[in-house]
């Protein structure tokens, strides 16, 4: 069987040599930038894609006559391809989770203690010659409001109670031991609320025009999840009406953000550009579990 890593960048490439190992399968490594238009030609001949984050299109992926398996880096297939019918036409996507958590949470935190400090703006500012300190919100003794209590909204929990903040949780289904209260408890009391859904069908828009109208006047919103897991113009509402004092992203609904997106031109808004799992540790352990499904379907082949 073949495979291709279809879209390897430099900064991937060079922990890809890191993790390789003598006895794994050939897999072919493409580093240019492509269009989306071209993956049959692209893909061509292979049976297995190794894909970080370029979409897969279902009426482009079932011109690829040989392809059999798309192995996604992250937990996100979804919001890049549609991994139902993908697998209605015999190609199967791979998910990989829990490489990074912990990475993904240290981003949360620092965006939380950015927005907060609004030290972006300032960063901003100064560079231009404004000299304006600007007040900011102590997290100490707030109320830190976790929605998605899985690895990384765990590893977020553990941070935040380190931070010296009360920590309560709302998660899909009961966790033992673990501070649940009802979302619109969460909604009502948090000063910081941290998304960590996987999005599905279920959790799409999960955060909608009525949930953010139940949000503590001023809170601090931060998604490092999905970004289709909030209803977009709400959320920009929320923002300009004071509702949501400052939100920060590190992903959206399309990416690469458009520089004239109206979240792009709010002050209230820190932008990362889906960075949150970018470690040298996480990708290491990322692209080994990669190769390791890759090996598994080329020996069940065999």
């Amino acid at each position: 069987m073949k495979s291709l890593f279809i879209d390897c960048n430099d900064q991937l490439a060079p922990v890809w040599q890191q993790v390789l190992r003598d006895g794994d399968p050939a897999i072919d490594v493409h580093r240019k930038p492509f269009a989306t238009a071209d993956l049959p030609q692209l893909l061509d001949g292979y049976d297995i894609c190794i894909d970080d984050h370029s979409y897969v299109p279902t009426q482009l992926a079932e011109s690829c006559d040989r392809l059999k398996h798309v192995v996604f880096l992250g937990t996100g297939a979804s919001s890049y391809m549609n991994v139902d019918e993908l697998a209605q036409r015999g190609i199967t996507v791979h998910t990989i989770k829990g490489y990074g958590d912990t990475a993904v949470a240290e981003h949360t935190i620092a965006l939380m203690l950015a927005c907060c400090r609004d030290l972006v703006r300032m960063d901003r500012e100064v560079r231009v010659g404004t000299w304006s300190p600007r007040e900011g919100v102590q997290l100490a003794g707030k109320t830190l409001g976790i929605i998605g209590l899985g690895g990384i909204g765990r590893e977020v929990l553990r941070m935040g109670r380190g931070l010296g903040m009360q920590v309560i949780a709302w998660n899909r289904t009961s966790l033992p031991d673990a501070p649940l209260v009802t979302l619109d408890k969460l909604l009502a009391e948090a000063d910081v609320i941290s998304l960590h859904l996987a999005l599905t069908d279920a959790t799409h828009g999960f955060l909608d025009p009525s949930h953010i109208a139940r949000m503590k006047p001023g809170v601090i919103l931060i998604n490092t999840a999905r970004g289709a897991l909030i209803d977009e113009p709400a959320l920009i509402e929320g923002l300009r009406n004071g509702r949501v004092r400052h939100a920060g992203l590190d992903v959206f609904h399309a990416e690469p953000l458009r520089p004239d997106h109206p979240l792009a031109g709010m002050e209230n808004v820190t932008i990362t550009a889906h960075a949150g799992f970018r470690t040298l540790e996480a990708s290491m352990t990322l692209l080994r579990r990669a190769i390791d499904i890759v090996s598994r379907i080329v020996a069940e082949r065999s």
